[in-house]
């Protein structure tokens, strides 16, 4: 860490807000700590703890927890914006008047807007044009990382400065930061991989093997890498941390709320019923309407997600989606390979090339 002192703004007061102004706080910066509820920010200041979200984890007392947006983002250097996808605009709108051209701001949100299938990085160009964006996502389990268990994410932005002051501000002995160029690509990853937590959350309710688990998780990095790649990411921001490490996380731990809802779904729990015992946003719900729609729309083969939606919101038997996935096309294993400059060349070192999508995968 730089001897750089921040002065910080987290925007929402749940879990992966809550850890990152941890963090923030014990690097040294001045931190403050949004929530929309004056008397969730009262037990915040007063116990240094986020009962709701995170009971039981300690906070830094200098984390300042406040109700007013004005209060949180006066003559702040840095701002992460972890609002749920649904209440983004509404958030952003209200922000506005008191970020100044050039703050450097991150989204930490990892969902997508309906309306024109828009990004959260896509939503912060539209209400802050004068700032400096950012997206950070990775494997970030929030409640592991205020247990300073040791964990690694992706601060990803065009701006180099940005993304160096970033590592800067949130890197310590037990949470690494790594940069990457690629803001739509992690980005994405983020979002779509919380579809696939529910499927197999709901699998693992259901009984299905190892090998099924497998399956089910490798397939599902096909999908989300090739739907990323007709929306002009780079493939290859799927093989880091933002992509098959989040992918991993989310679709095998107890932790994730996207997959703890696709396990209630399993046993036999309505969506609603699932949601309730939750008690917090889980993206991947809104986020799978979003994709499947879109992925019809442009013509992308996304067999796990367009069943998973059926699933969910059409009433189809999971029985039938399985058997419907597993008499699909025989298609190829990998579908993304790295090409040579010269076709009798091996693809190593230097001599790597770009990347070449199979046509005849889908």
């Amino acid at each position: 860490m730089t001897e750089k002192r921040e002065v910080a703004a987290v925007l929402g007061g749940g879990s992966f807000g809550t850890a990152m102004a941890t963090i923030l706080a014990e690097n040294g910066h001045e931190t403050r700590l949004w929530v929309r509820d004056p008397e969730t920010a009262a037990v915040i200041n007063d116990s240094h703890e986020n009962p709701r979200y995170l009971p039981g984890a300690a906070l830094p007392e200098t984390v300042v927890a406040t109700e007013s947006l004005e209060e949180a983002l006066a003559n702040v250097t840095l701002v992460f914006v972890a609002i749920p996808s649904k209440a983004y605009v509404d958030v952003l709108k209200q922000a506005q008047a008191w970020i100044a051209p050039g703050t450097i701001v991150v989204s930490c949100t990892k969902g997508i807007h309906a309306d024109g299938f828009r990004l959260m990085s896509d939503l912060l160009k539209d209400y802050l044009s004068d700032a400096s964006i950012g997206v950070l996502s990775g494997p970030n389990l929030a409640k592991e990382v205020v247990e300073r268990r040791f964990s690694g994410t992706v601060i990803a932005s065009a701006d180099q400065i940005l993304r160096e002051r970033i590592q800067d501000a949130l890197g310590c002995g037990y949470f690494r930061v790594y940069d990457n160029p690629d803001m739509y690509g992690v980005e994405l990853a983020g979002a779509l991989k919380n579809i696939y937590a529910i499927a197999t959350g709901m699998a693992a309710s259901l009984g299905v093997g190892e090998n099924s688990r497998a399956f089910l998780i490798t397939r599902s990095l096909a999908e989300m890498s090739r739907f990323a790649v007709q929306l002009g990411a780079n493939p290859m921001t799927f093989l880091g941390l933002a992509g098959v490490g989040d992918l991993i996380v989310t679709c095998s731990s107890s932790l994730s709320r996207n997959y703890r809802v696709g396990y209630m779904l399993g046993e036999g729990k309505t969506m609603e019923q699932a949601i309730e015992e939750l008690g917090q946003t889980a993206e991947g719900v809104n986020t799978v309407q979003i994709v499947a729609a879109e992925a019809e729309r442009r013509g992308v083969y996304m067999p796990i997600a367009t069943a998973l939606n059926a699933v969910l919101f059409h009433d189809l038997s999971v029985e039938t989606v399985i058997a419907g996935l597993m008499q699909g096309e025989h298609n190829h294993d990998v579908e993304f390979a790295l090409t040579s400059s010269s076709p009798d060349d091996a693809p190593s070192g230097a001599s790597l090339g770009k990347t070449q999508l199979k046509k005849d995968s889908q």
